[in-house]
C-alpha cells in the first residue's frame, strides 16, 4: 500500500486539477444520469451486440479467405497459403465502448505485404462483398483521405479500412500499438492505422474507464442534440470527444460521471484556444512521420481548435474547426455550464442538458442547400459529395467577409415530403461578428462566393443527369414547414432569442441571387430588433447544365487556409509581458490562400462588399506569439467554485488546493510547439 506522502499518480501531462472523489450527491446525480442515458436509448440491446460479434466474426473470416486466395494465385508455397491471415482490429465507439443503437462499426483489416489496397482489396476484396448475400449499400471510397470501404453486413453499418503491413504473415496476436507496425508503409497506410492506435492509447490514459464510458456516452448524445456532432461540418466528431473527455478524466481522476460532465463544461468554458488539448507528450521518431508542429508546418499554426491524438505521429484531429464552429461551441460549451451549475444546485434536471437546439429560432437569416436527384441512390451518392464540401463554404464566406460575417453550418438534413424526386436540405446560420460596429448602408454580397462552391461542386466527376444543387437565402419567417416536427408552433418573433448570435443579427443585407438575376433592397435602418429588413422574396442561386468543359476553380479545400493566422500580442502597460490570449488578434484574411494580412478596418467602411471589390492588401511576416495553456488563471478562478463552493471542510481540500493550483501549462517555443515534447508545470 503506498504511503501517505507519495506523489498521486500523473495519467496525463500534467498534475490533476482535483484528487477530490465524490460525496452522496454525487454518486446520486450520477445514478439519475445513467438512469437518463438508459431511458434515452443510448444502449443497444443483447440481442443487436450478439448480431454485432456474429458479422465482425464473418467478416473476419471472409477476409482471411482473400488473402489466402490472393496467396494462392500468386504461386507462393502451400505452407504459405496455409499461414496466411489478415486480422480485423475494430476502433471508433465500437471499440471504445460507447456505441449506441444502430450504430456503425470501424473496422480495420491489417494484412500482409504482397496485398495492395489499390487493387486486391478495392477491387477483388470489393468483388467478394458485392457477391455476399448478406451485404448491401457497398461503396467503396479509395480517393478519401483515409481509403474505405462503406457497407452493410446482415443491416450492420460496417466501414473496412486496409493497412497492409511489412510482413509476410501477419500474426493472429499482432499488436499494432508497437511502433514497429509502421515500418515501411506510406502514409495512407498509417492513417488507416491510426483510429486503432488512438483508441487503444485512449483507454490506456484514462483513470478508470467505466465512468470515461459513461461520461463520454452522454457528452456525445449532448453534442447531437445540441448541434455540433459532425466532423465533416467542421465541429467536432467520435475521437475529438473521446479526446476532450479523456483529458478531463486525467485532470479529475477520482471524479464519477456527474462531476466528469460538470467539469468538462467548466473547464472547456474557460480554454483558451487555439491552445491544443494533449493527452501525452508529442513524440518524434526515426520513422520520420510527420506530427503537428507549427515550427515546421505552416498550417498547423492555422489550426483553430487543436485536439491531438496520443499515438505517434500525433496529429491534430479536429483540422476542419473554423473561427465560425468554434464560436458555436463555446456558446454550446457555456450553454452546458450554465445548465450543469443548476442541476448541482437542484434547481435543473438532467434532461434541461439535453435539450435540442433551437436552431431555427436562433438566428434571422440562414443559408438553404437543396440537394437533388433522380433517385434514392444518386441522392446518397450527391448529397456524401455535396455535405463534404459544406464546410468549404463556410469557409469562403469567412474568406471574404473577412470574418464579419459568421456562419453557423447545422448538421442535420431535412427532407422535404411533398417534392416529386429525391431532396435533402441542409441549412446555415448567418449573423455579424459579435463587437462590430454596424455602419449605414453597410451590406454583404456574398454572391460571387456562393457561385464559386457551386462551380466547385459541379466539377463531381461522377456527376449523373439530375443531380441538382440550390443555394437561397431566407429568412426565419420564411423557413419552409417541413424541418419542423409535426405540431410545432412557431413562436411570435421577440427581441431576444436564447443565442447569443441572434443580438449579431441585423439587417446586413446579405445578398444571394441567380446567375441572370441582381437583387436591389432597401436598407432598413439599424437598431429596430423587431422589424425584419425589407428584403424580396426567397431567390436562390440555382446549379446549371453541368459544366463538364468548364475551367477548374481556382481554389480547393485546404488551400484557403493561412499561412499566417496569429498576430504579436501587444505588451502589457504594467510590464512588458505577453497579452493573454484572448487577446491575440488573428488576421481578418484568416483562410486566404496567401500568407498575407490586412486590416478589418477597410473591409467595414464600404457600403457594400463584394468579393470583386476587396481591399488593399499588404505583405507582411508576422512574428507568431508563443502559444501556452495558461489553465493557471482558470485553476485560480475557479477553485471556489470546484473547492470551496463543494466542501472546502474536507480533509483534502488543501491537497486539492495546490492540484489546482499545479494547473495546465503546456509551454510553446515562439514558433508554437512544445519543446522536447514536454509540459513545465507553474510554480506556486
Amino acid at each position: 500500500m503506498a504511503s501517505g506522502s507519495d506523489p498521486p499518480k500523473q495519467y496525463g501531462i500534467t498534475k490533476p486539477l482535483s484528487l477530490l472523489g465524490p460525496v452522496e450527491a454525487d454518486l446520486q446525480r450520477t445514478a439519475e444520469l445513467e438512469k437518463f442515458l438508459v431511458e434515452a436509448g443510448l444502449y443497444e440491446s443483447p440481442d443487436e451486440s450478439a448480431r454485432r460479434e456474429e458479422v465482425l466474426g464473418k467478416l473476419g473470416q471472409i477476409v482471411k479467405d482473400w488473402v489466402k486466395q490472393l496467396t494462392s494465385q500468386r504461386g507462393y508455397t502451400d505452407q504459405m497459403v496455409e499461414e496466411a491471415n489478415a486480422v480485423l482490429f475494430t476502433f471508433g465507439s465500437y471499440r471504445l465502448g460507447v456505441h449506441g443503437p444502430g450504430a456503425d462499426v470501424d473496422t480495420l483489416c491489417v494484412g500482409p505485404s504482397y496485398v495492395n489496397r489499390e487493387e486486391d482489396f478495392f477491387i477483388v476484396l470489393h468483388e467478394i462483398l458485392a457477391q455476399t448475400e448478406d451485404v448491401t449499400e457497398l461503396q467503396p471510397v479509395p480517393d478519401a483521405h483515409v481509403p474505405v470501404m462503406k457497407f452493410k453486413f446482415h443491416g450492420i453499418s460496417i466501414d473496412l479500412l486496409y493497412a497492409s503491413v511489412s510482413l509476410l504473415v501477419v500474426p493472429a496476436e499482432l499488436d499494432i500499438s508497437q511502433g514497429s507496425v509502421l515500418y515501411a508503409v506510406d502514409e495512407a497506410t498509417v492513417r488507416s492505422l491510426n483510429g486503432c492506435r488512438v483508441a487503444d492509447r485512449i483507454i490506456r490514459l484514462v483513470p478508470n474507464i467505466e465512468n470515461f464510458r459513461t461520461a463520454l456516452r452522454c457528452l456525445k448524445c449532448w453534442a447531437k442534440r445540441r448541434g455540433v456532432y459532425s466532423n465533416v461540418t467542421g465541429f467536432l466528431g467520435g475521437v475529438n470527444w473521446a479526446l476532450l473527455v479523456a483529458r478531463v478524466c486525467q485532470l479529475y481522476p477520482n471524479a464519477v460521471p456527474s462531476m466528469l460532465v460538470s467539469r468538462f463544461f467548466r473547464v472547456f468554458t474557460q480554454w483558451q484556444w487555439p491552445n491544443p488539448v494533449m493527452l501525452c507528450s508529442i513524440e518524434e521518431d526515426e520513422l520520420g512521420f510527420p506530427v503537428w508542429d507549427p515550427r515546421k508546418n505552416p498550417r498547423d499554426k492555422c489550426h483553430h481548435m487543436p485536439i491531438i491524438t496520443p499515438a505517434y505521429p500525433c496529429m491534430n484531429s479536429s483540422y476542419n474547426v473554423s473561427t465560425s464552429t468554434l464560436r458555436v461551441m463555446v456558446e454550446q460549451f457555456q450553454f452546458g455550464n450554465k445548465i450543469c451549475q443548476e442541476i448541482e444546485m437542484n434547481k435543473a434536471s438532467w434532461s434541461a442538458l439535453f435539450e435540442p437546439f433551437q436552431f431555427f429560432e436562433a438566428y434571422r437569416n440562414y443559408l438553404q442547400v437543396d440537394i437533388i436527384a433522380e433517385d434514392d441512390e444518386d441522392l446518397r451518392l450527391w448529397k456524401g459529395w455535396v455535405e463534404s464540401r459544406l464546410r468549404q463554404l463556410t469557409l469562403k464566406i469567412e474568406r471574404d467577409t473577412y470574418g464579419m460575417l459568421q456562419c453557423h453550418p447545422y448538421p442535420h438534413e431535412y427532407a422535404d415530403p411533398s417534392r416529386q424526386c429525391a431532396h435533402c436540405a441542409f441549412f446555415m446560420g448567418l449573423s455579424r461578428k459579435e463587437g462590430v460596429k454596424i455602419q449605414e448602408g453597410q451590406q454583404f454580397d456574398i454572391r460571387g462566393t456562393v457561385d464559386e462552391f457551386r462551380h466547385e461542386i459541379n466539377l463531381y466527376m461522377f456527376w449523373k443527369p439530375g443531380m441538382e444543387l440550390a443555394v437561397s437565402h431566407v429568412r426565419r419567417k420564411q423557413i419552409p414547414a417541413y424541418v419542423f416536427p409535426e405540431g410545432y408552433k412557431r413562436p411570435r418573433p421577440s427581441r431576444h432569442v436564447n443565442h447569443q448570435s441572434d443580438k449579431n443579427d441585423t439587417e446586413d443585407g446579405t445578398m444571394i441571387s441567380s446567375p441572370d438575376s441582381q437583387l436591389k433592397r432597401r436598407h432598413n435602418s439599424v437598431g429596430t430588433d423587431d422589424i425584419e429588413p425589407s428584403w424580396p422574396a426567397k431567390r436562390s442561386s440555382v446549379s446549371p447544365v453541368h459544366p463538364k468543359n468548364s475551367p477548374q476553380s481556382g481554389s480547393s479545400g485546404d488551400e484557403t487556409r493561412c499561412n499566417n493566422q496569429i498576430k504579436r500580442a501587444p505588451s502589457d502597460a504594467t510590464g512588458g509581458s505577453p497579452a493573454s490570449p484572448q487577446a491575440l488578434e488573428r488576421s481578418p484574411d484568416t483562410i486566404m490562400s496567401a500568407p498575407r494580412c490586412t486590416t478589418a478596418g477597410a473591409v467595414c467602411s464600404g457600403d457594400a462588399i463584394n468579393k470583386h471589390d476587396v481591399p488593399h492588401v499588404e505583405n507582411c511576416n508576422t512574428p507568431t506569439v508563443a502559444v501556452c495553456t495558461t489553465l493557471k488563471r482558470v485553476a485560480e478562478k475557479v477553485v471556489s467554485e470546484l473547492v470551496g463552493s463543494e466542501r472546502m471542510g474536507n480533509n483534502n481540500s488543501a491537497e486539492s488546493l495546490e492540484s489546482m493550483e499545479k494547473a495546465e501549462n503546456v509551454c510553446f517555443s515562439g514558433n508554437g510547439v512544445s519543446q522536447g515534447g514536454l509540459p513545465e508545470e507553474l510554480e506556486d
